[in-house]
């Protein structure tokens, strides 16, 4: 891991990677970037309520009054 921003190195694997990309913001190397996708997020407006992000769609699925879900 260098701070360095002549010579960026990532923070998971440690390999070095170009300048440019250093630039745009990315810590990291694009062979660890695509090794696991971001997650997923949603934000969710509620009614009379505020805004509620949802990374699970099980919550997202428990917030709904007319979902029912099936006994398993």
């Amino acid at each position: 891991m260098n701070d360095n921003p002549l010579d960026p190195s990532c923070y998971t694997c440690g390999d070095a990677f170009p300048l440019a990309r250093y630039n745009l913001k990315y810590r990291v190397c694009m062979a660890c970037a695509t090794k696991q996708p971001p997650p997923v997020r949603t934000i969710v407006n509620l009614h009379k309520s505020n805004a509620v992000l949802i990374t699970d769609m099980n919550d997202l699925k428990d917030l709904n009054p007319k979902y029912i879900r099936s006994a398993a």
